[in-house]
């Protein structure tokens, strides 16, 4: 049973594979010009499903794995070679000269019909199969099909990073956005508030230390409101780049593109022993390890074959000049057939040390898997603790902003009927920015951490906004 079902889970994660590839295959027809998708995408703006499907179909490090999965179904096909019946067809021509020729004395009735020619040909077809070749026969087919496993497995690993990464980098796009809005609203509130503080110290209500620090509050806040702006730039320009879309020449330095996404905060629940068990199932790098494994397992069975005979069996038929008679024009033809056995007894000992490197590899692989599982465990761990520290963040800062707009109100209403200083607003409007700031961040790191759980998890990435 144990068996059968581990079967199945295998099954199921190559029938994934199978799925998300036909996916591809499909939207890679028809392609587009970059500069047609640059233009819908200036006028339509960009979805995050939208992103991963125009990711999937001309992503350069996707594409390069669809090549890499084409080579492995050659290097299948040659596996399997050695089990097949091989079809083969010679021929060949030879002359010489006539004084090389060697003659027999022979009674004058027998010298006119028996001659020794100065040029033969000869041609045959010949099919040959093997029987037997001390377990590699079996060994090839097995190959092959963990070939083609471990292909669509590691595959479907460059799939998820992909998407991640697309991911990520459209949740750096729109927290860069909503950064841009807290600080433009900053810097508008803070230059308000230079502004009425300045009329207040030209008409002599506010000494020279209050327009100072309205000055430097307002020179503060505007390098980040140039960083945030400049991290959009780059981040579109990194999403545009993974989208494997060139940007046109013409456009300036901030390619117009609106993304049409959120940060969200969609509820995830799942517990750490789940999320570990649940890792070292669906993960398709560990299962790729497996796979490994068990190939590096088939080249002990090859090398060992090497202390046992082969045999194989052949028939065709061939075509040939006489032997004794000199005329080109004439032919002897007929069926051949046999079989061959070839055992190597002593080989300088070629076997022994291809086994112990077979064996060392083996083993190599074996650790492989454990150190893959225990290093997604740390993964695992990494992911789920950052994801939950992101969450409690984002908890902690549900009411934090409307405090903040609330004490700003009550610093400016106390402002204006003299019971407060304007330093209390000043610092009551730096509290509301960095609530705000603090807001847009806890979202984009709930978002990015529980996008980097599921990729941990080995759970798919949706393609599809819901």
């Amino acid at each position: 049973m144990k068996k059968f079902a581990r079967t199945a889970k295998e099954a199921c994660s190559l029938g994934l594979a199978l799925c998300l590839l036909a996916c591809c295959l499909a939207w890679t027809a028809p392609a587009q010009t970059s500069d047609t998708v640059v233009s819908s995408l200036l006028s339509t703006g960009l979805s995050r499903a939208a992103a991963l499907q125009i990711a999937l179909r001309q992503n350069y490090a996707i594409l390069k794995g669809q090549a890499d999965l084409r080579a492995s179904y050659g290097v299948e096909i040659q596996l399997r070679a050695i089990a097949w019946p091989k079809l083969s067809a010679s021929g060949a021509y030879n002359a010489q000269d006539s004084s090389l020729i060697e003659g027999f004395p022979l009674p004058p009735p027998l010298s006119s019909y028996i001659q020794f020619p100065d040029q033969n040909w000869s041609a045959d077809i010949k099919v040959q199969q093997s029987i037997y070749e001390g377990g590699r026969l079996t060994s090839a087919f097995r190959s092959a099909k963990l070939t083609r496993q471990q292909a669509l497995l590691n595959y479907q690993t460059l799939l998820a990073d992909t998407l991640l990464s697309v991911r990520l980098a459209y949740d750096d796009i729109l927290l860069a956005a909503q950064q841009i809005a807290v600080n433009q609203a900053s810097v508008e509130a803070l230059t308000r508030e230079l502004d009425d503080t300045r009329r207040r110290f030209d008409a002599g209500n506010v000494p020279q230390f209050d327009l100072l620090r309205a000055q430097v509050e307002l020179g503060n806040e505007r390098p980040r409101l140039i960083q945030a702006s400049n991290d959009f730039r780059l981040g579109k320009a990194s999403l545009l780049h993974l989208l494997n879309i060139n940007i046109p020449r013409p456009i300036g330095e901030d390619v117009p593109l609106s993304l049409t996404g959120d940060l969200d905060a969609l509820p995830y629940e799942i517990d750490l022993t789940s999320a570990l068990g649940r890792a070292l199932e669906k993960r398709p790098e560990l299962a790729a390890l497996r796979k490994a494994a068990s190939l590096r397992r088939e080249d002990l069975v090859n090398a060992r074959a090497g202390y046992k005979p082969s045999a194989s069996l052949f028939g065709g038929y061939q075509w040939q000049s006489p032997p004794y008679e000199n005329n080109l024009s004439a032919d002897l033809s007929g069926w051949i057939a046999g079989a061959q056995v070839t055992w190597n007894i002593f080989d300088g000992q070629l076997t022994r040390g291809k086994i112990r490197e077979a064996q060392a590899r083996y083993e190599r692989a074996q650790l492989d898997v454990d150190d893959s599982a225990r290093q997604i465990e740390l993964d695992v761990r990494t992911a789920y603790f950052n994801f939950i520290n992101a969450r409690e963040i984002l908890d902690s800062q549900k009411l934090v902003q409307d405090q903040a707009r609330e004490a700003l109100r009550l610093a400016e209403a106390r402002h204006s009927a003299g019971s407060a200083t304007q330093l209390e607003v000043l610092n009551a409007q730096t509290a509301l920015t960095q609530a705000r700031t603090t807001q847009v961040q806890a979202l984009h790191d709930y978002s990015a951490a529980r996008s980097r759980l599921q990729r941990a998890l080995g759970e798919d990435m949706e393609i599809v906004e819901k």
